[in-house]
């Protein structure tokens, strides 16, 4: 991990709500952005952010998200994502979160990613598995 990556830089991205980032079990007048898809696309934001300040061979992985989801975004609106890095203690890195559409802030929150080795990761991974299968 470079050690450029400090508390304090920003980041935003903008994406269009498309059918498939919408809830589909209040009918097709009520498709608005689903949770569970704000939650994927703060965690990619970040991930994408952090890939900037990655050496070769260094990944990061989700530690845990905690948001709130306050406004309702419809089918075809845009919304932007903005994160700063909180803190970064060793391989760990905070974010705090705000999420808005044209309208209003529709999310705000925190996220933790932790910088991994990829080749470190894939022999916990396999070893976890062949203990499985034992």
């Amino acid at each position: 991990m470079k050690n450029t990556l400090v508390a304090g830089l920003t980041a935003s991205r903008s994406l269009t709500i498309d059918k498939p980032r919408t809830i589909d079990f209040l009918g097709e007048s009520l498709r608005v952005y689903a949770t569970p898809e704000l939650v994927r696309d703060f965690e990619v934001a970040c991930r994408e952010f952090l890939l900037d300040y990655a050496d070769a061979g260094e990944d990061s992985v989700g530690t845990g998200i905690a948001i709130t989801h306050s406004g309702a975004t419809l089918l075809g609106m845009t919304v932007t994502i903005s994160l700063s890095v909180a803190k970064v203690e060793g391989r760990l890195v905070t974010f705090d979160l705000v999420a808005r559409d044209g309208s209003e802030e529709i999310s705000r929150g925190t996220h933790g990613r932790f910088v991994i080795e990829v080749e470190k990761l894939r022999g916990k991974v396999a070893a976890k598995a062949a203990k499985m299968a034992a």
